[in-house]
């Protein structure tokens, strides 16, 4: 049952990619009309209003100059040429890293609120004040206190990483049964022990979904982050891009940014099924 399922849904997935590019390949053939004007001019404005082109590139231009970046995805020609790989190489660590700072701090931190009623009860305004403030408004205050754009970026991704596992931490660690706690206390099984043997295997499905909602924030803000310190990064090859008129590259960063968010989220998914069991 489940193997036809998921047969049906790739039939499904395949066929409405494939739509879906030989829509983008009519919406954007030659169709317009080829205006008259002078050599030096139809160099300048280019194929759009010489021969009629679209200016969104079709699938067959994407494919080709995704191409282009998988053949050499590491080269490095200066500050504002290098290789997709790089780029995204530089996204992927400062993500990684802000990543593992807030879970070195949410996790431990909910905890012990989960643990302790007066703890939530204390923390819980100053949560709810923190939690809706943009990533990106705290970056002007880090550039200005860090004085440097990566750490800053780095920074950024810690801030909005921390809430989501912080809040599934402290709701996975308050749910669970009590009847598991109590039977532990009869055993006299300590506390740090009761944390890692009880309490931790039970909440473990909840912490982890927290951290695959925090992945999946971290890999969006990066890119914004990145349009706005410059330098390296997948977010300001995006904005290079633009700036160079390349809208090939612009999609093609696009796609790469869904599969590598695709790739993280599906990462921290199997780590939840691993620790997901039937009560």
């Amino acid at each position: 049952m489940t193997s036809s399922l998921r047969l049906r849904a790739g039939l499904v997935s395949i066929v409405l990619l494939a739509a879906f590019l030989g829509i983008w390949h009519l919406a954007t053939r030659s169709s317009g009309t080829v205006a008259a004007m002078s050599p030096e001019y139809a160099k300048l404005m280019g194929l759009t209003a010489t021969q009629g082109k679209s200016a969104m590139p079709g699938p067959l231009d994407v494919g080709a100059k995704l191409w282009e970046h998988l053949r050499r995805p590491f080269y490095d020609n200066g500050p504002n040429d290098k290789g997709l790989g790089i780029q995204l190489g530089f996204s992927i660590a400062r993500v990684g890293t802000g990543y593992l700072l807030a879970v070195l701090v949410a996790i431990p931190l909910g905890f012990l609120i989960g643990m302790s009623p007066l703890l939530s009860k204390a923390l819980d305004p100053f949560i709810q004040v923190l939690k809706p403030i943009s990533p990106l408004a705290w970056m002007p205050l880090a550039l200005y206190t860090i004085k440097d754009s990566s750490i800053s970026a780095i920074f950024v991704i810690f801030i909005c990483s921390i809430w989501p596992m912080l809040l599934n931490t402290v709701f996975g660690v308050a749910s669970v049964r009590k009847e598991w706690i109590n039977v532990a206390r009869t055993l006299e099984v300590g506390t740090l022990r009761r944390a890692f043997t009880v309490i931790l295997p039970a909440a473990a499905p909840t912490i982890l979904t927290g951290m695959r909602i925090s992945i999946g924030i971290a890999w969006l803000v990066i890119v914004a982050a990145e349009m706005l310190v410059g330098g390296t990064g997948i977010g300001y090859f995006v904005w290079n891009e633009w700036n160079n008129l390349s809208i090939t590259n612009v999609i093609i960063a696009i796609l790469l940014i869904g599969i590598v968010g695709m790739l993280l989220d599906q990462i921290l998914a199997r780590f939840t099924r691993m620790v997901t069991f039937p009560e």
